[in-house]
């Protein structure tokens, strides 16, 4: 592959350390809060069946995605199956064919880990890793997915990579070309497997019959955006007795967030300027606009009950050269608490992209 023709950006975007620890207190503080039993009890009746379901067992790939502000860092969104990290792992070592072995490390344990947690028993190993996506062939990150692939190879699990209608269910869980499918390593981007040709895999996960990660039930209490609601409103959170440091980091960094349908017509649209509006099950900015760019009719098209309107958190900017400017916002991968890589994402245009010349994937240098 011609890693040149990658969206992999030459430039290094600097972050302030004291923001850094921001970030990573955020990132803890909200798998914390995934784990509060009132948190879980008050959502549990407008989560679907598949999220209701407790695995017990995290998620691998969590992205926490931030803006800049002169106050600190915004968080923007959090996402399960989180892609890039082949890309982000370049962006420091763009020769190397692989991920680094300090990266590679993590990320196996990370999966071994999780995998221990759904069989209760230490140090256990997948027979087969099933990596799923639609089409994954055709999927922009497929040499990532194979990079993937060949990590679990090494460590001696055999890991094949399959479009969902490949599965096939039995009795007693999922095969793939006649063997058990003993853990999914879950890309598909039906986060709470509704459609048709994640119906087995559904069926396996309600009857607890393979580990599936990321899953329905890390997404509904951390990934789903509508959660953003809710930790943008003081008022439902003081339900919840939570510490006050909690909530004070919770205000400090999470933007005010609401449903579209909360708001008049013409609320909307006074207001559009301080909103971003997004679909609240979307992924990779699609069907995000910034309110200064909206129009009367494209507002009218948004649909009321799936979309949700974030404060709009401009993207610092990563100044090259008096004439070469590129935004820039800031990407977590993560382990229950664990940071697995950090990066940064240089681009140019209303929403993130990686579609910019010399933009995309960067390094990050931390700075005092």
């Amino acid at each position: 592959m011609n890693y040149s023709q990658l969206p992999i950006s030459p430039y290094c975007a600097e972050l302030p350390r004291k923001t850094l620890r921001m970030m990573i207190n955020l990132v803890h503080t909200l798998h914390q809060l995934s784990e509060n039993k009132a948190y879980q009890a008050q959502l549990y009746p407008s989560l679907p069946e598949t999220a209701q379901h407790h695995p017990q067992h995290h998620a691998v790939m969590m992205g926490y995605d931030f803006h800049l502000t002169a106050t600190g860092a915004k968080l923007i969104e959090v996402n399960t199956n989180a892609g890039g990290v082949w890309l982000a792992s370049l962006a420091y070592h763009p020769n190397k064919a692989t991920f680094s072995k300090r990266l590679a490390e993590k990320l196996l344990s990370s999966f071994l880990s999780d995998f221990a947690l759904f069989c209760k028993k230490k140090a256990a190993i997948p027979n087969l890793l099933v990596i799923v996506d639609e089409n994954p062939q055709n999927q922009f990150l497929y040499p990532e997915m194979r990079l993937f692939a060949q990590l679990f190879q090494n460590a001696g699990i055999d890991c094949q990579i399959a479009d969902p209608t490949e599965l096939n269910y039995q009795h007693d869980g999922l095969y793939l070309n006649g063997k058990r499918v003993e853990m999914i390593y879950n890309r598909h981007c039906d986060f709470y497997l509704e459609t048709a040709s994640m119906s087995v895999v559904r069926q396996a996960w309600l009857n607890a019959q393979v580990c599936l990660s990321p899953n329905p039930f890390v997404y509904g209490l951390l990934a789903d955006k509508r959660r953003m609601i809710l930790w943008s409103d003081a008022e439902q959170l003081s339900t919840l007795n939570l510490s006050a440091q909690t909530e004070a980091i919770l205000a400090a960094m999470i933007p005010q967030t609401r449903a579209l349908a909360d708001l008049s017509s013409e609320q909307a649209w006074q207001t559009r300027k301080q909103w971003v509006f997004k679909p609240d099950n979307g992924y990779g900015s699609r069907g995000v606009y910034s309110g200064d760019k909206l129009t009367t009719s494209k507002l009218a098209q948004l649909t009321l009950e799936n979309t949700l309107l974030q404060q709009r958190i401009p993207a610092s900017i990563t100044q090259i050269t008096p004439e070469l400017a590129f935004k820039t916002d800031f990407r977590l991968f993560v382990y229950r608490q664990q940071i697995l890589a950090i990066s940064a994402r240089l681009y140019q245009g209303q929403v993130t992209n990686l579609r910019t010349e010399n933009g995309g994937f960067a390094k990050v240098r931390v700075i005092n």
